[in-house]
Formats: structure tokens, C-alpha cells, sequence
């Protein structure tokens, strides 16, 4: 990322003049209170976003100038895990990422090696016939990160992943985030949460009004930077 600045319609400044670069197998925390850029960073590398002025460089591509099949070829290299979960509430565990691979043309027998190894690998294999509805907000979670990893993309993003979580459910989640980026998988979390970036004191990134206020390897929660 390279000079970029995200202005929108209404005047308001989302990032300012951003350079950052983040390396292949790298754990990431991008921290900062909300509403200061944190969403919009991620939002750039998977390009539901795209930059007023600058350059967002992902597997050295430039994602503002792709093409639709390029932007769809880049989303299959990108998992991401919302705070929302944003799950399909009438498709089982099983079926929730069954379905995330169909659309993306895996074929069938490799959908039904691949949904019970991701569902092992973040202990859900025995959930794997029930509704989110029937699930704790951090088995939706894990399930919600079984359907990012089930293509094995080289890179995770994490927009709030615990948010909506208990202490112990968010410590589980980033244990899995850290297990899945030993992998070689490069991991980026955007959080305003202390507790888990001061657990794991990896490198934090931290935005302020837009801009890159610190930029610190193996580093705690900015004790001086807020969330709300």
C-alpha cells in the first residue's frame, strides 16, 4: 500500500496518505478506535474498496485496475472473517461452506475432502450438521473462519473476529488465527480490542484519523490511542 488516501463523496477522509507493506507469512493487528480506518484498510485489499489516490498492491497486483474476473480471481486468494459472522442462517456448518466453494468452482469431491478438514481444524467436526442458530456466537465464529480458510488462501483478514465474543471464545479464535498463519498464511486483524493484541505481541500496525500513527513488531495495545 503506497500513498493511499480514501476520500468519499461527503467530504470524509477515511486513510490518509497510508504506505505500509506487509510480507508474505506475516500476523498482522491493525488497531485503532473505531470509525478511524481500520475497515476501510481491509476493505482496499480484497477490493470492495478501492483508493481515491495511491496504489494497493496485493500478490503484486494493483487492485484498482483489475478486471471483474481478476477481482473475482484476487477474492479466491482472500479469506475474510467479519464480525457479523455472516452466515447463511437456513444451510448447516456443513452447508455454509459447502456452499462458499461450490460457487467458486471446486469440484465436488474436493468439497467433501475439504469441509470436514477445515471444520476439524477449528474443532467444529461435530457441528457439522447444525444451524448457526443452534451454534454459541464463538462456534459461529470458528465456523465463520472454517469457511474463509476452506480455499486456503495465502491471506486472512479479520475485521473485528471478537467483537461479539467472551474473553475465552476471542483468546480460542486469535490461538486459531495464530495456528492457521503458521501455515505461511499471511493474517491481518483489525481490532480496538487490548486483550488479545497484548496476548499475542505480534506486529501492530495502529491508525488514527486515517493515518498510521505507529508501526510496531511484536508490540502491545497503544496505551495512548483509545477504542470507542
Amino acid at each position: 500500500m503506497v500513498d493511499v488516501s480514501v476520500a468519499y463523496p461527503n467530504g470524509v477522509k477515511a486513510l490518509t496518505d497510508v504506505t505500509v507493506t506487509i510480507g508474505e507469512g506475516e500476523f498482522v493487528f491493525l488497531v485503532g478506535p473505531t470509525g478511524h480506518g481500520k475497515s476501510t484498510f481491509l476493505k482496499l485489499l480484497y477490493r470492495e474498496e478501492v483508493p481515491s489516490s495511491g496504489h494497493v498492491l496485493v500478490s503484486g497486483w494493483d487492485v484498482a485496475l483489475l478486471s471483474p474476473n481478476r477481482v473475482a480471481h484476487l477474492r479466491r486468494r482472500v479469506g475474510v472473517v467479519f464480525q457479523d459472522f455472516r452466515l447463511l442462517p437456513q444451510r448447516t456448518a456443513w452447508e455454509n461452506i459447502a456452499f462458499a466453494l461450490h460457487v467458486t468452482g471446486t469440484t465436488y469431491r474436493t468439497v467433501t475432502r475439504t469441509v470436514p478438514d477445515v471444520l476439524a481444524q477449528v474443532g467444529l467436526l461435530e457441528k457439522a450438521d447444525d444451524f448457526p442458530a443452534a451454534m454459541s456466537a464463538g462456534e459461529q465464529q470458528r465456523l465463520a473462519l472454517a469457511r474463509a480458510i476452506a480455499l486456503r488462501p495465502p491471506l486472512i483478514l479479520a475485521d473485528e473476529p471478537t467483537g461479539n465474543l467472551d474473553p475465552q471464545s476471542s483468546a480460542n479464535l486469535v490461538e486459531l488465527l495464530a495456528s492457521i498463519n503458521q501455515e505461511n498464511t499471511t493474517v491481518i486483524v483489525a481490532t480496538h480490542d487490548p486483550a488479545i493484541v497484548n496476548l499475542m505481541r505480534r506486529r501492530v500496525i495502529a491508525l488514527y484519523r486515517g493515518e498510521i500513527r505507529s508501526d510496531i513488531p511484536e508490540g502491545g495495545y497503544p496505551d495512548d490511542l483509545g477504542r470507542d
